[in-house]
């Protein structure tokens, strides 16, 4: 259920995105549903970001490796021979192809080049989900609590508890913290680094 209400807030999220972006954008991929599915597989998310990352063709085994390593948590060199099989054959066979439908890379004997497209999905990877918190309604919350506290301290409610500016830094400290966690968790996201899907789609 909560796998299911996630995947509808992304879907209503990449239609909001939609709407800003050039008309001539992703020909091939006109709808919210044909994006969210190029991104919603974890194994491709972690060979996009790593195709945007090193911004320079990359030989399918080294992209196999850097993928293998994500999913597993692992250094490069941690992981075992089947480890990097399994998600090679994975990437041949499946997900390089999807890839170049969408015009996000080009592959030209296990060569693999990104194009410009490929950066216009930075931003849809920023949004799909894992296991993240809310942040939408979190700081809609948020604003709505505080706001209220600070309501109540100019009115004099609580007189004795602090001072407005004492109040007002409160505040400000609630925010920065929300804010720093956010990124941390926008970072920790943006390829899928909790675990999750891997299965081949």
């Amino acid at each position: 259920m909560l796998y299911l209400l996630q995947s509808e807030v992304l879907l209503d999220l990449i239609t909001i995105v939609n709407m800003y972006l050039p008309s001539d954008m992703y020909a091939n991929h006109t709808t919210r549903e044909d994006v969210f599915s190029l991104l919603s597989n974890q194994r491709r998310r972690y060979a996009v970001r790593a195709c945007q990352q090193l911004e320079t063709p990359i030989e399918l085994g080294e992209l196999a490796e850097y993928v293998a390593a994500e999913e597993c948590n692992k250094s490069i060199m941690e992981i075992t021979g089947e480890e990097r099989r399994r998600v090679y054959t994975s990437l041949q066979q499946i997900h390089i192809d999807k890839l170049e439908e969408a015009n996000v890379i080009e592959c030209e004997r296990k060569t693999i080049t990104p194009t410009e497209r490929l950066e216009e999905l930075e931003f849809y990877l920023e949004v799909v989900p894992g296991n993240e918190i809310p942040w939408a309604q979190y700081y809609l919350g948020l604003s709505g609590v505080t706001g209220v506290v600070v309501a109540a301290a100019w009115l004099g409610v609580y007189p004795d508890v602090a001072s407005g500016l004492g109040w007002a830094l409160g505040v400000v400290a609630v925010f920065a913290v929300s804010a720093a966690v956010h990124y941390y968790e926008t970072r920790r996201h943006r390829l899928g680094l909790t675990q999750g899907e891997t299965d081949d789609e």
